[in-house]
């Protein structure tokens, strides 16, 4: 096991040493300092209607896709 510092600044990491592999290897990122993590809302499946969704988006032109997706895109 090997431990290099480094830096994480806008979804990169930038290591202080370079590191020498031949194949691809797993690791371990720890954060040292306190970091915000997003904290997504999960639907009650109890609470969940097909129709009552239904309802709700008749109006939305588009693609539900494709909103969904931008919407994912816009929290990272």
């Amino acid at each position: 096991m090997l431990a290099v510092k480094g830096v994480y600044n806008n979804g990169k990491i930038s290591l202080r040493k370079k590191v020498k592999c031949t194949k691809p290897v797993n690791v371990i990122v720890t954060f040292l300092e306190d970091v915000e993590t997003p904290v997504f809302k999960k639907i009650d499946l109890q609470k969940f209607s097909f129709n009552k969704s239904k309802e709700l988006s008749k109006d939305f032109k588009g693609s539900l896709s494709d909103a969904i997706i931008e919407e994912l895109r816009s929290r990272l």
